[in-house]
């Protein structure tokens, strides 16, 4: 009887953490505020706008100006705007956000993906690998806007 019981137990434990399932404790509702433009001119674009300014070449006359995040500080600025791009990806993949379940998601978890990729190539102080994962995060959402015809013109308002 008494293996009966643990066998029944360890089955239980087991089935909760392969399924997810809080077993015992249910998960708070899920409360969505902003919309997918908000979320985009809120988050995303101010946040991507520091990932894709972290590293680049200016070529003039003069000469060829690299720009790379100078100090501790800046390479963890742009580590953590990566994070929020990766986050906010995760943001638009949820509720009644997707406009599909095919490229929608697809964008968006490339998006995620890239974000990745650049955050932890600013933890890394990896220049090279944070300018490819950012031109990566910015084919994401080229082809994201090009097919779902999304503009950042409105206003960001609750």
């Amino acid at each position: 009887m008494r293996l009966v019981t643990r066998t029944i137990i360890v089955a239980l434990v087991a089935g909760c953490g392969l399924t997810g399932a809080s077993c015992g404790a249910a998960a708070p509702p899920l409360r969505l505020h902003a919309d997918v433009k908000q979320i985009m001119a809120a988050i995303v674009d101010p946040a991507a706008d520091v990932v894709w300014g972290a590293v680049g070449t200016i070529d003039t006359i003069e000469g060829t100006e690299q720009i790379r995040p100078r100090d501790e500080g800046e390479w963890t600025e742009t580590a953590h705007a990566a994070w929020v791009v990766t986050e906010a990806a995760n943001a638009l993949m949820i509720g009644n956000r997707p406009k599909d379940t095919g490229d929608w998601m697809k964008f968006a978890q490339d998006l995620a993906d890239n974000g990745l990729k650049a955050a932890r190539a600013a933890e890394a102080h990896d220049a090279d690998a944070l300018f490819t994962a950012g031109g990566d995060m910015y084919l994401a959402c080229t082809a994201c806007h090009a097919k779902y015809n999304i503009t950042l013109t409105a206003p960001v308002s609750q």
